[in-house]
């Protein structure tokens, strides 16, 4: 979450997102780096077990308490013409035409939820979380300072701690929704996650897709000013992003930091090791709270300073457009 209770969205309109993309997405990149382990780098161990069934089922939000959750918001926002829907674990409220705001449930809530979970997050948000869907910038900005009592800081739309909500400029797209539905699971999930991991893991899932069955980023409007700090030497290293805390995460420097967090989970993933480094992560964040020592092994290597020189040419490879 960002201590603002904002986060930044995509950054021009007509960008397709989850939910939103055409039917010939771009294939999915292949890898282009691989490096070895060594091979007197201790294992990370195999990911966890998958969670039972009775736990998964004690993990969720009754059905019935989203009912009545939905049933309340219908009442107070009465006089607003809102499609209230019910999307588990999420209640939506959309000014759009009700087709549309079903179309939202369906092809990018229900879609991202379900492949968020399979990945990453046994357990839902611990209270019921409001999606609010407007359709443009002047009901966005309308309804936040109406129902809210608040004036947006980014036109695309945040996740609000305090208000138990997701608050959307949804005609934007629905890649900045996304980013904001890993927010209250991660919150519930693995609730000590630093700043760079929690919005690392959202921000590459503001364009994505799906592939094989998972969900999966695509390069997106962050890499170029991210290759150009590369080639003008001004990216810190692995290390010194892993300690960052929020403040200085979200500081001078966020939106670089932002960047760097999300190729970094952008290669994990094109390596297929992404879930497990957050599995491994969460079960060793006691002793590795900011998840360096957990990436290391993950990567399987001790020459950090190697991988990050791989890992800069992997990512000045890559192509936006």
């Amino acid at each position: 979450m960002h201590r603002r209770e904002f986060a930044l969205g995509l950054a021009a309109a007509g960008m397709w997102a989850c939910g939103d993309r055409p039917a010939s997405a771009p294939p999915r990149p292949a890898p282009r780096l691989s490096l070895e382990p060594e091979p007197d780098l201790p294992s990370p161990g195999p990911p966890p077990p998958p969670v039972a069934a009775s736990e998964l089922a004690a993990a969720r939000i009754p059905r019935a308490a989203l009912d009545a959750r939905a049933d309340a918001l219908r009442q107070r926002h009465a006089d607003r013409g809102f499609t209230v829907l019910v999307e588990p674990p999420f209640v939506i409220l959309g000014d759009e035409p009700a087709a549309d705001v079903q179309r939202r449930a369906d092809r990018t809530i229900h879609w991202s939820v379900l492949r968020l979970r399979q990945d990453y997050f046994a357990r839902d948000p611990a209270r019921i979380i409001d999606v609010y869907l407007f359709a443009d910038r002047l009901s966005y900005g309308r309804n936040t300072q109406e129902i809210f009592g608040e004036e947006p800081d980014t036109p695309y739309g945040y996740y609000s701690p305090r208000h138990a909500a997701l608050i959307m400029n949804i005609g934007t797209g629905g890649g900045t929704l996304v980013h904001e539905i890993v927010h209250p699971f991660m919150a519930s999930n693995f609730p000590a996650c630093p700043a760079w991991f929690n919005e690392g893991l959202a921000s590459l899932y503001e364009q994505c897709g799906e592939h094989a069955g998972r969900i999966v980023g695509y390069p997106n409007w962050r890499l170029p000013g991210l290759q150009a700090a590369i080639r003008a030497r001004r990216l810190r290293s692995f290390a010194e992003l892993c300690a960052t805390d929020s403040d200085e995460f979200y500081g001078a420097r966020s939106g670089l930091n932002y960047a760097q967090a999300r190729y970094l989970c952008y290669y994990l993933q094109e390596q297929d090791r992404l879930r497990d480094y957050y599995h491994a992560f969460v079960a060793g964040a006691d002793l590795d709270p900011g998840g360096y020592t957990t990436l290391q092994k993950i990567l399987g290597h001790r020459d950090m300073p190697r991988f990050e020189r791989e890992w800069r040419r992997f990512v000045l490879d890559l192509q936006w457009s």
